[in-house]
């Protein structure tokens, strides 16, 4: 009796077992459960976080500064401090690449500007793409040089690739800010032309 038993739970374990393994399959088909970084300044911040956050993929975007000399800059001084908004978005790379997040990037802006993004000026507006390793650097690169080149844009595309340095997350109030916030940033959105711009610029392709 005691060897039934035996046997009718070593059969029981390996059908266990085999659940678990197709499981940890399943899982690793779904995802890797490792995280990359992406960080995009695309003028204000408020405005870069959406196009993001919509994306399968995408586990969290967040408004920051970086770039400047200070340290721990918050919304009063980080401008004196020479820091720019920025988002930094923590993304599946086994679910979406850098490649697309790169194209999404370029779809919110307008890469020809120098000296902010259509109602927003000055340097703490302006655009620019921080890579965390050399293949985001080359990735970063081509992408730019694709869009040069497709005379999508009739001025040359001024968006800097840089080498991303220490990210510093914005004050609550201004994280999720159009969910917080929907009519007022509606407003913002609408009277700052930046979508406007991208509708004329891309049309159809927008999305």
């Amino acid at each position: 009796m005691k060897s039934i038993i035996m046997i009718y739970t070593l059969i029981l374990s390996s059908f266990f077992l085999l659940h678990l393994a197709a499981q940890s399959v399943q899982a690793a088909e779904q995802g890797s459960g490792k995280t990359a970084k992406a960080t995009f300044a695309g003028g204000c911040f408020w405005c870069m976080e959406k196009p993001f956050e919509g994306l399968e993929g995408v586990e969290a975007v967040i408004s920051g500064y970086t770039a400047g000399t200070s340290k721990d800059p918050n919304y009063e001084n980080y401008v004196a401090g020479g820091h720019i908004e920025v988002v930094e978005v923590i993304y599946d790379p086994a679910k979406i690449s850098y490649e697309k997040l790169l194209d999404v990037f370029w779809h919110q802006i307008d890469p020809t500007d120098p000296d902010g993004q259509f109602v927003d000026r000055g340097h703490a507006y302006t655009t620019a793409i921080f890579y965390h390793d050399q293949q985001q650097k080359e990735a970063a690169e081509k992408s730019k040089a694709a869009l040069a080149a497709s005379t999508i844009f009739k001025k040359p595309i001024v968006t800097p690739i840089l080498s991303a340095t220490t990210f510093y997350p914005a004050e609550e109030y201004h994280q999720d800010y159009y969910r917080k916030n929907p009519v007022r940033y509606k407003f913002y959105r609408y009277g700052a032309g930046r979508d406007q711009f991208l509708d004329k610029v891309w049309g159809k392709d927008r999305e």
